[in-house]
C-alpha cells in the first residue's frame, strides 16, 4: 500500500490494521500492514499506547484501547439510535429469544452498533462494531433496498461475496429481491451467510421518514415466520417513532 504522507494519515494506516479478524497485532506486523517505516511505526504506537488509544499486552501485541471505544460510541447519531433503539431491541429479544441486532449502513457495508445475544441461541459470526456487504444479510437488503441509486448500482456492478450456496451473487436476482424489500417493507436473508441460519430484518426511519437503520434477528433454519416477521416489524416500527417519525 502507498506509504502514508501526513501524520493523521499515518496514526489512521496505523489504526485500520485491526479488524475483527485481526484484533491483536506485533509491532512488526504493524509495521508491515500499513507500509510505515519500523521507527516510525514505534514512534506512533507508544504515543497511541500512552493516549491509551492502543493497549499492550504482556506478549507484546497490541490491541484497540478503551479511549478509542469512548469515542467511538459518539458518533453523530449512534448514541441517540442506541439509546432509543435498546428498550424496543430487548422487547424483541424476549419476544423471540433469538439474537437481535441494530446496524447502519456505511458506503457498501453494514455496520453493527448493536446486538442483544441469546445464551442458548444459534451462534452468529457478527458483533457490535463489525462490518458485513450489503448483499447478503437481512439487515444489509434492508439498508441497501433504501440506498441512493449510485450506491445500489456500485453494489450490483461490483463482485458479490459468496459465503454459502444460498449467497445471491447474481445481480439480476439482487435487483428483484431488493424491489420485494421495498414492496413488503422487510428482508428475509435465507442461509446467505450460514447453512444453519436466515435473518429477518425490518427498516427504522428517522423523522423525516428515510431509513436510518435496519433491525434484525437471526433465527435457526426450519423456524417458522409466523411470528418472527410481525415482531421484528412491529420492533422497526417502534423505533422509528422514538425517533420522531409518524408514520401516515
Amino acid at each position: 500500500m502507498p506509504t502514508p504522507k501526513s501524520l493523521l494519515e499515518r496514526v489512521f494506516s496505523l489504526l485500520s490494521v485491526f479488524s475483527a479478524d485481526r484484533p491483536a497485532v506485533t509491532l512488526s506486523e504493524l509495521s508491515r500492514h500499513s507500509g510505515l517505516p519500523l521507527s516510525t511505526t514505534h514512534r506512533l504506537v507508544a504515543s497511541l499506547v500512552e493516549l491509551r488509544a492502543l493497549d499492550r499486552a504482556a506478549d507484546g501485541r497490541y490491541s484497540v484501547g478503551l479511549r478509542l471505544l469512548e469515542l467511538g460510541v459518539l458518533a453523530p447519531g449512534s448514541l441517540d439510535l442506541r439509546e432509543r433503539a435498546l428498550p424496543f431491541l430487548e422487547d424483541l429479544y424476549e419476544v423471540t429469544r433469538h439474537n437481535v441486532q441494530l446496524a447502519v449502513r456505511d458506503g457498501a457495508e453494514v455496520v453493527y452498533v448493536e446486538r442483544i445475544s441469546a445464551r442458548d441461541a444459534v451462534n452468529v459470526v457478527t458483533r457490535v462494531g463489525s462490518r458485513m456487504p450489503l448483499h447478503c444479510t437481512g439487515v444489509g437488503l434492508v439498508l441497501l433496498a433504501a440506498a441512493p441509486v449510485a450506491v445500489q448500482e456500485s453494489v450490483l456492478a461490483g463482485a458479490l461475496k459468496r459465503y454459502t450456496a444460498k449467497t445471491i451473487v447474481s445481480p439480476g436476482e439482487l435487483r428483484e429481491v431488493l424491489a420485494r424489500v421495498r414492496r413488503d417493507d422487510y428482508a428475509i436473508s435465507d442461509r446467505q451467510i450460514e447453512m444453519i441460519t436466515y435473518s429477518v430484518a425490518a427498516p427504522v426511519r428517522g423523522q423525516d421518514g428515510d431509513v436510518v437503520a435496519a433491525v434484525s434477528v437471526v433465527v435457526p433454519t426450519g423456524t417458522s415466520t409466523e411470528a418472527v416477521v410481525p415482531a421484528v416489524r412491529t420492533c422497526g416500527l417502534a423505533i422509528s417513532r422514538a425517533l420522531g417519525w409518524a408514520s401516515s
